[in-house]
C-alpha cells in the first residue's frame, strides 16, 4: 500500500502530525509512505527516513509554495513547479492523509497521482482554535469528523485512524520513539554549558511574556550560573533579544541557525523556557528539560504532556507568574 501524508507547515504543525508516522507503521509495517511538506522542513522530516536500523517515511517530497508566491509568474518558479509536479507524480497512492484542513493543502490530493479507489482523507469539521476552511471536504472520499476540542496531535491522530482503520488516538499512547529521538541527539553545539534557551518571540503579542519577566528569570538563572541564550528569527526578534541582554548577566543573543542547527542547541541545553511557539515544541519533542509558557493560547491545544521533563503553564487570558515559573525552573534543574 502506497500513502501520502500532506502536512505543509508550520514548525509546530509538523512536529503534532509526526505520531501518525508511528501509528501507521505499527499497523502496515511494509507501507510505503511518503509525506509532502513545505521545503523549509526538509531538514525536520529527514531524520524519519526509513534507514537498516529505523522504520519511517520512504520519501520526502518538497515543496516550495511560499516561497513561489512571491514570484508567481517567473520562469523561475515556472520551471520549479513543472519539476516538482513530475517528481509528486512519479507514485501512485492508496491512500492520501490531509491534516492541514486548508485549500492549499486539500488542493494537492488532487494533484497526486491516485489508484482507481484510492481514500482521500481530511478534517471534515472545524475545532476550537484552530483554522478550517469547510471546501476543503469537496477534495476528501472521506472527511473525518473529530472533538470540537482536540489537541492538535489527536487532532492528525483521528484522521489517520479513519482512513486506515487505526485505533482511536486515546489508544495509541507512544508518542516519539527512542530510536527517532537519539537521531536527533548531537554533541555540536556553539555555547558553553551550562546554558539555558529563552525563546521569547511568537508572531502575535499576546502570547509574548513580559519582558520584566524574562529579565527577572535571567538573573536568577545567572546567579545559579548558568548562561542565557536569547534567540531571534527576524529584526524585530532580535531587537528584543538584544534589549534582554542587556539586563541579563552573561547573556548571549545567539547567531541565527537552521533547524539543523537548533537540534544540537536544544539537545545539550541544561533547560528551556519558551512562549507557544514551534522552537519550544521542538525542545518538548526532543525530550530536553522545557517549560512551556501560554500567555494568550489554549495550553490544552499543544500543550506536551508526553514527559515528566515538561512543564505546561499559564493557559488564555492567565500569563503564568515569575514565580511559578521559578518553581518549575527548580524542579526541572533538580531533578
Amino acid at each position: 500500500m502506497n500513502i501520502l501524508i500532506i502536512k505543509l507547515s508550520s514548525l509546530g504543525d509538523v512536529l503534532h502530525n509526526l505520531p501518525i508516522v508511528w501509528d501507521i507503521r505499527a499497523q502496515y509495517p511494509e507501507a510505503k509512505i511518503d509525506w509532502l511538506v513545505e521545503e523549509s522542513y526538509l531538514s525536520l522530516l529527514a531524520p524519519l527516513l526509513s534507514n537498516a536500523d529505523f522504520k519511517g517515511i520512504d520519501n520526502i517530497i518538497p515543496i516550495a509554495m511560499r516561497r513561489w508566491k512571491k514570484n508567481l509568474l517567473s520562469d523561475q518558479t515556472r520551471k520549479e513547479w513543472r519539476g516538482f509536479r513530475q517528481n509528486f507524480q512519479t507514485t501512485q497512492y492508496d491512500v492520501i492523509i490531509e491534516t492541514q484542513g486548508l485549500l492549499k493543502a486539500a488542493w494537492l490530493t488532487r494533484l497526486a497521482k491516485r489508484s482507481p479507489n484510492a481514500a482521500i482523507a481530511g478534517l471534515g469539521n472545524a475545532t476550537e482554535e484552530s483554522g478550517f476552511e469547510p471546501l476543503v471536504r469537496w477534495f476528501y472520499t472521506d472527511s473525518v469528523q473529530v472533538p470540537l476540542r482536540c489537541h492538535a496531535v489527536e487532532r492528525s491522530r483521528w484522521v489517520a485512524a479513519a482512513a486506515l482503520n487505526l485505533p482511536e488516538p486515546k489508544n495509541q499512547p507512544q508518542f516519539y520513539p527512542p530510536i527517532f529521538l537519539q537521531s536527533l541527539q548531537t554533541n555540536e553545539t556553539p555555547f558553553n554549558k551550562p546554558y539555558v534557551l529563552f525563546f521569547h518571540a511568537t508572531a502575535r503579542a499576546a502570547k509574548q511574556w513580559s519582558e520584566a519577566n524574562w529579565i527577572a528569570l535571567g538573573n536568577a538563572l545567572a546567579k545559579q550560573g548558568k548562561q542565557v541564550i536569547l534567540p531571534w528569527g527576524n529584526a524585530q526578534e532580535k531587537a528584543v533579544s538584544k534589549r534582554l541582554s542587556t539586563q541579563i548577566p552573561n547573556s548571549i543573543v545567539s547567531p541565527a541557525f537552521n533547524i539543523n542547527e537548533w537540534f544540537g542547541v536544544i539537545a545539550n541545553a541544561a533547560l528551556t523556557v519558551g512562549v507557544d511557539t514551534g522552537l519550544t515544541h521542538l525542545s518538548a519533542m526532543m525530550n530536553t528539560p522545557t517549560i512551556e509558557l501560554y500567555c494568550d493560547s489554549p495550553r490544552w491545544k499543544t500543550e506536551a504532556y508526553w514527559s515528566e521533563n515538561i512543564k505546561n503553564l499559564g493557559d488564555t487570558g492567565q500569563p503564568p507568574s515569575l514565580d511559578n515559573v521559578l518553581q518549575s525552573v527548580g524542579a526541572l534543574l533538580d531533578a
